[in-house]
């Protein structure tokens, strides 16, 4: 399966778009985002979690990234409301599931050799960094060789600077209006700006909070398993 697996390309797919597909387990639906692969994929996606429904336990042979954006998603190991970032690196093992239902954002098989840290941060209870321009300000999840993932809040009427991205960048918007100069993403936008891409962010009156994610594009993951 290749869904939107052309990297060298810049994609944005609106909330208003989103088609929900069952996963082999009752109760859990995907947006699909991007994917290459079948069952066991390199993939991104949103993955919404009915009341009461669950996964079987699985190890994660390619580690999982996950942020949590509506209710409490749970595991053996404890619940995790909405705003909490997880990394479950290659070798871990769980058995998900919402009691009241959840959405979170995933992103499957995208763990370099040597990422190994396994990781839970409430963004709701952490420390913010000022950002590089005044109306910014940053919340760092996470940082390997070179790629980084991170929440970043505009103010309302905030202006970047035009820079390039050499190792592409992924952002999903979470609250408010993220502009640039190619267009208008209201929360639930994902785009991905392929490597070597430009622009010039900036907000309106409504501000934004944006989950975003550089210098993965390209990057040497582990290798999805051959059958």
């Amino acid at each position: 399966m290749q869904i939107r697996a052309e990297f060298q390309k810049r994609e944005v797919v609106f909330a208003n778009k989103y088609t929900y597909v069952p996963s082999p387990l009752p109760g859990v639906s995907r947006m699909m985002l991007d994917r290459m692969g079948d069952e066991v994929a390199r993939a991104t996606s949103i993955v919404k979690y009915a009341a009461g429904a669950g996964y079987s336990a699985h190890t994660h042979g390619g580690g999982e990234e996950i942020f949590v954006l509506d209710g409490v998603f749970s595991d053996e190991h404890g619940d995790y409301p909405a705003g909490t970032y997880l990394r479950n690196p290659p070798g871990t093992s769980h058995t998900p599931f919402s009691k009241d239902g959840c959405t979170i954002l995933v992103k499957l098989w995208q763990f370099a050799a040597g990422d190994t840290e396994q990781l839970t941060i409430d963004t709701n209870q952490s420390t913010w960094r000022p950002g590089l321009v005044p109306g910014l300000s940053v919340l760092p999840l996470h940082e390997h060789d070179g790629i980084s993932t991170a929440l970043v809040r505009w103010a309302p009427n905030t202006q970047f600077q035009s820079h390039m991205h050499p190792g592409g960048e992924e952002i999903l918007v979470l609250q408010g209006l993220f502009r640039d100069e190619y267009g208008e993403y209201p929360a639930g936008s994902w785009l991905r700006n392929p490597r070597w891409s430009k622009h010039t962010p900036f907000t309106g009156a409504e501000g934004a909070l944006i989950y975003v994610k550089v210098g993965h594009l390209g990057a040497d993951f582990l290798p999805l398993p051959a059958y």
